[in-house]
């Protein structure tokens, strides 16, 4: 990871690994600005995706977005409502900066989504149905780092220790990163809200709580009994969420 930092922090590498880009994926130009893309859930629940923005091989950190889904069927569905929601805000791409400076609305030449076919299925879809032609997306799938491209049997292999696949392997654990890290955020506000106005359970218990089960959704399922085991509860004061959380 450190080498790879490394690399990333050298300009000559980082264009090298925009031109090698370029050609791995035939692409007409070097992709300047690149978006990674990414979903992250519990068991299902609280569903969340990211954003990232890397320019001339370099995050944007203040362009960087996240994504609440509010239901879906699988990860491929996630990623194509996601997609979805970017890709309308590209209708606005030469109004919105000169008059807001909206940097969401600024066209990509290059998607990055984790994992394979399905996944590069689902942006494909996405860019058809939003009407946007012109735009590059790939898949990075973590089982042998290979790249999945739309509409192909066979996925591209860059050199293990390229530039370019050192830059897309980064793209793909950024968007991760920051996926995870809302997620476990979003999931956090939503047990201490709900639990906030109970009477015994102050922030330690409350974290507690959040560790055992993860989720509002998996603690309302649980007994009495299996809520008393989380550590600082006891019998007593589990009766009292129990009760809190079915009204």
């Amino acid at each position: 990871m450190l080498y790879k930092t490394r690399r990333t922090a050298d300009f000559t590498a980082r264009s090298q690994a925009l031109n090698d880009l370029q050609a791995a994926l035939g692409l007409d130009e070097a992709p300047l600005r690149i978006e990674g893309f990414d979903v992250s859930h519990l068991a299902g629940t609280n569903i969340v995706a990211s954003m990232v923005v890397f320019e001339d091989g370099l995050p944007r950190k203040d362009q960087y977005r996240r994504f609440n889904v509010a239901s879906s069927t699988d990860d491929t569905d996630s990623m194509y409502q996601v997609l979805r929601r970017r890709l309308a805000h590209l209708a606005d791409e030469e109004a919105a900066p000169a008059l807001q400076g909206e940097r969401f609305a600024y066209r990509p030449n290059l998607l990055v989504v984790d994992g394979g076919q399905p996944q590069v299925a689902a942006a494909a879809r996405a860019l058809a149905d939003a009407g946007v032609t012109g735009l590059a997306v790939v898949g990075l799938a973590k089982r042998l780092e290979e790249i999945w491209l739309p509409d192909s049997d066979f996925p591209v292999i860059l050199p293990r220790n390229s530039d370019a696949l050192f830059l897309v392997q980064r793209i793909r654990d950024e968007a991760h990163r920051f996926a995870i890290t809302f997620q476990r955020a979003r999931r956090k506000r939503d047990i201490a809200s709900v639990l906030a106005d109970v009477p015994g359970l102050g922030p330690a218990r409350v974290k507690e709580l959040l560790r055992h089960f993860g989720s509002v959704a998996e603690l309302k399922k649980a007994g009495v009994e299996q809520i008393a085991e989380v550590r600082g509860i006891g019998p007593r004061l589990a009766a009292t969420v129990q009760d809190a959380l079915h009204g």
